[in-house]
């Protein structure tokens, strides 16, 4: 199944030939990189090399101003090449997008942080915590911030960082207890107190290495306290988001690929020709096609809508079911494709194993799917309610 329905521009066919550039770099290293849990850090500062970490980022601030559909068809096609170097990534790309779309710091902070992207900067929202689970189920985080003769001083430990071996900034949520409220800082990666601790230890996006976030009393301006809530996050839409759907979508194809592939090559000396004239073997194809073909048209209708002003109010809880609906169709898609493969696709070498790992991780990104049906449920209830009120 082709993406081609979806290219749209130029600059998209541009940053996909860009991407497939680097495609044999990335792919070559992600059965090491898995086997050894290690960050593709060769990958990541190969896409800061031809800038692609700066294209959410305006083109006001020295950016390229992509979509959301652009970031999409990008992030899916670089998962597709290896789906922990894509999730990666696309933190610092959504992060970014979000920050600057809806303007979340100040003016002088948005310009001075540009810079810090236009120049090869990484960040990542640091917000898991142990002892609160997902901060997307509202938990009140245990890390503190405290001030201290006009400078914040922050400790607290925030699990599940991804991208830690080479984040530059991290965006920390931390309990503000006289605020009464959850405030953002942006702290440096260089700053006193702040450690990494190797704690990721998974079966799937093992080189993701989302180790653990330490702050030990780390001390930080007050230009650096950038946001503040009284209640969770997420009130508004966020459409950049979508780069988590993307990366399972992308690892759902690249399993499709290989099983194709591996259909048309496969003569096993029981039958005449290849398995793909098999009957049942056709049928795991078509149900696979079949699922991309939904999860694809699904994931780049939600992402056009979120695009396009005019519609963008109407979105309610399109952004979560997209999430939900894609990840779960990429998990059918990889367990169809190792169905045609056999026991081979088990072997540590075959990549379909991976995928396999990879794709689950996707139940576990936010939102889960437990939160997105309840929200679906709670937005029909309360659209009927309304309709008997009026």
């Amino acid at each position: 199944m082709s993406k081609e329905l979806f290219i749209t521009s130029e600059l998209q066919r541009e940053w996909l030939e860009k991407l497939k550039d680097i495609k044999d770099l990335i792919v070559e290293s992600a059965e090491k990189n898995d086997r050894n849990a290690s960050f593709p850090k060769e990958n990541i500062q190969k896409l800061i090399e031809i800038g692609y970490t700066k294209l959410t980022l305006p083109q006001s601030y020295g950016g390229e101003g992509i979509s959301v559909s652009d970031m999409v068809l990008l992030q899916e096609t670089l998962s597709s090449y290896d789906g922990a170097t894509a999730l990666s990534i696309g933190w610092h790309q959504g992060v970014v997008g979000e920050l600057y779309e809806y303007k979340l710091w100040d003016e002088k902070k948005l310009q001075q942080f540009a810079n810090e992207i236009v120049n090869g900067a990484l960040v990542n929202r640091a917000v898991s915590e142990a002892q609160t689970g997902s901060p997307t189920r509202g938990g009140r985080p245990q890390t503190t911030a405290v001030k201290k003769d006009g400078d914040w001083i922050l400790s607290g430990q925030k699990n599940f960082t991804t991208m830690s071996p080479v984040l530059t900034h991290f965006l920390v949520s931390a309990w503000i207890e006289e605020k009464n409220g959850i405030g953002f800082f942006l702290i440096d990666r260089n700053s006193d107190g702040l450690s990494i601790k190797e704690t990721w230890n998974m079966v799937g996006m093992r080189s993701t290495e989302s180790h653990d976030l330490v702050l030990d009393a780390v001390k930080v301006t007050n230009d650096c306290f950038v946001e503040f809530s009284t209640g969770p996050r997420g009130a508004k839409a966020n459409g950049w988001l979508l780069h988590i759907p993307a990366c399972y979508l992308g690892i759902a194809q690249a399993a499709r690929d290989y099983a194709v592939q591996f259909a048309v090559t496969y003569r096993p000396n029981s039958i005449k020709g290849p398995i793909s004239e098999l009957p049942n073997v056709q049928n795991h194809i078509g149900d696979i096609d079949l699922e991309l073909m939904k999860a694809r048209h699904f994931l780049y209708s939600v992402a056009s809508a979120y695009d396009d002003p005019a519609r963008r109010k109407f979105i309610k809880q399109e952004l979560g079911a997209a999430k939900s609906v894609v990840t779960n169709s990429a998990i059918r898609i990889v367990d169809q494709a190792m169905r045609i493969v056999g026991a081979k696709s088990l072997e540590l070498t075959n990549p379909l194993q991976r995928y396999y790992r990879d794709v689950r991780a996707g139940l576990h990104n936010p939102p889960m799917d437990d939160m997105v049906i309840s929200k679906l449920s709670q937005t029909a209830i309360h659209e009927i309610l309304e309709r008997q009120e009026q």
